[in-house]
């Protein structure tokens, strides 16, 4: 009874560190998925969200400013006309 009661241990610790192995090889595929994803995108010049919100920030501004110098402007020619 002894004997069998060894092999049970022994197959529980085999089990166990086959599931560490796993999980450890599942952390090691995922993280090198994600760089290769992340060298992929790098390489096509895709820009990120915060990239994009900033720059169309930016637009948004010197489109009011072009609007308020056209008004601006306008305002002055028509002074002299």
């Amino acid at each position: 009874m002894q004997t069998r009661n060894k092999i049970m241990e022994d197959m529980s610790q085999l089990m166990t560190n086959a599931m560490g192995v796993a999980q450890g090889a599942k952390a090691e595929a995922e993280t090198a998925m994600k760089s290769m994803m992340d060298r992929w995108l790098a390489d096509r010049d895709f820009v990120t969200r915060e990239e994009f919100e900033a720059v169309r920030a930016m637009a948004q501004k010197a489109r009011e400013e072009n609007e308020a110098l056209k008004a601006r402007l306008d305002a002055l020619e028509g002074g002299k006309g």
